[in-house]
């Protein structure tokens, strides 16, 4: 479905750059168009058909919305018909299967299952192109003129498969009147090859261990299978984080500048600090699209609450067509509501220290509901994180601790503002650009030496 890394890092990547600064200024979207359906239909071609489709309709529905913006009725006609359309195409190609599968449920109905291909980082282009009809319909972006400048923001290719969720307002000037220089161009590249580090040396690496952890988690011992879940807990960090960097990054390369992604969510002291930093792109669209809509705290306690549930089912439901994703977003939801309306005046007398214990330990367990996909492998590992039974600490699970030790203990640095602290008090010295021009190459150098020895792993989050 995507290119292979080495293919899009030394050959894609690298025309493409060549390409875009030496075509004229005017021409760039245009190119850039093109450009970004030729990386989605690489491996499946047809679904550059749906995409286009997509752009078409949504561009439309702007349109008239805008037209029509002194009638409230067609207005509002033209916004219920193109999120309709958005929400259904991502229902069938996303949910039929569960859809199914619950009605199934049911004594007399035997419905055969249907294999949908799930097309790659729809919902991420489908929740933009839905903020961009709701935001002109509220006025709170301008509608495109241009089809190829919308057509160029939801397809473009550093964030197009997995976000961060870019709402067309705040992109809707640079689309236009960008202008690409050297400083953001080497801005770009270093945060490139940061997020190219954590997802190649850091989340595979956890990755490995997570996939030889819960192979079978009742013979780790209890210890074991809390590393596991460490494990995946950095995995599923750098892996995204380092996708949302290197989408960044790469936008900073042809002129763009995105808005942050993630705030180092494993300092949080409260599962509410936890999700104001991660997949903060995420959190905004359902605050901002969802929840406020709904009435959010306007309408009374009993309101509120219901609103934090719908809000939270529908955040578990975008994630993946499984009943798994659906009991993280609600687990989430009820953690959220337990804090503000009773822990959070007890939480505000911890020391940080322990609020920040209560905030992993909650995340962890959380990375396990959305890990396990069948609820009998879930429950059984649930089980198994508090079975001593099984034993401390298995001898395989001991040395495969011992093994990834140092890259634990990095990914553990890394997760917190130590580093960035400590570039902020060198990076205004004179020659502090050979050392950064070093980093980058020698984080280059080993990540496609990684690369080649490693089998295929692509971003966590581009099936969804």
């Amino acid at each position: 479905m995507v290119f292979s890394s080495l293919v899009f890092l030394f050959a894609y990547l690298a025309v493409t750059l060549v390409i875009y600064y030496a075509v004229p200024r005017k021409a760039r979207n245009i190119f850039l168009f093109f450009i970004n359906l030729l990386f989605y239909g690489w491996g499946e071609p047809m679904l550059v058909f749906l995409m286009v489709f997509n752009i078409f309709f949504n561009y439309l529905g702007g349109y008239l919305v805008d037209k029509f913006r002194s009638d409230q009725k067609k207005k509002k006609l033209f916004l219920i018909l193109t999120c309709a359309l958005d929400i259904g195409i991502l229902a069938v190609f996303k949910y039929t299967g569960l859809i199914v599968d619950t009605v199934n449920l049911l004594p007399f109905l035997n419905i055969p299952t249907v294999q949908i291909s799930l097309p790659i980082g729809i919902s991420f282009y489908t929740f933009q192109t839905m903020s961009y009809v709701i935001d002109v319909y509220r006025n709170d972006a301008p509608v495109s003129r241009s089809f190829i400048n919308f057509g160029t923001y939801v397809a473009l290719f550093p964030q197009l498969i997995a976000g961060p969720i870019v709402r067309y307002r705040d992109v809707a000037y640079q689309l236009e009147h960008r202008r690409e220089t050297l400083d953001r161009f080497t801005k770009g590249v270093k945060l490139f090859c940061v997020g190219l580090g954590k997802k190649v040396l850091i989340a595979n690496q956890m990755g490995a261990l997570t996939s030889a952890m819960f192979s079978n988690t009742e013979e780790n011992g209890v210890l074991g299978t809390w590393v596991g879940i460490l494990a995946y807990t950095f995995q599923i960090y750098f892996d995204f984080s380092g996708y949302s960097d290197m989408a960044c990054g790469l936008g900073n390369m042809f002129g763009f500048e995105f808005l942050k992604n993630f705030n180092y969510p494993y300092i949080s002291t409260s599962i509410t600090d936890f999700w104001r930093r991660w997949h903060i792109s995420l959190s905004t669209w359902f605050k901002e699209y969802v929840y406020i809509p709904l009435g959010g705290n306007r309408k009374g306690v009993r309101r509120q609450i219901i609103n934090l549930l719908i809000v939270w089912g529908l955040t578990g439901l975008w994630h993946g067509a499984s009943y798994n994703f659906i009991f993280w977003g609600l687990y989430y939801g009820l953690l959220l509501i337990l804090e503000k309306f009773v822990l959070s005046r007890f939480l505000d007398k911890l020391p940080a220290v322990l609020r920040h214990v209560y905030t992993l330990f909650i995340v962890m367990i959380g990375w396990g509901l959305f890990y396990f996909t069948d609820v009998n492998q879930l429950f059984a590992f649930l089980g198994d994180l508090f079975n001593f039974g099984n034993g401390v600490f298995s001898e395989t699970a001991l040395n495969l601790t011992l093994s990834y030790l140092p890259v634990l203990v990095v990914a553990g640095l890394a997760s917190t503002p130590l580093g960035a602290h400590l570039y902020s008090k060198v990076s205004q010295r004179k020659y502090v650009w050979i050392a950064e021009t070093v980093f980058c190459a020698v984080v280059l150098f080993v990540s496609t030496a990684s690369l080649v020895q490693q089998s295929y792993n692509p971003f966590l989050y581009f099936r969804f």
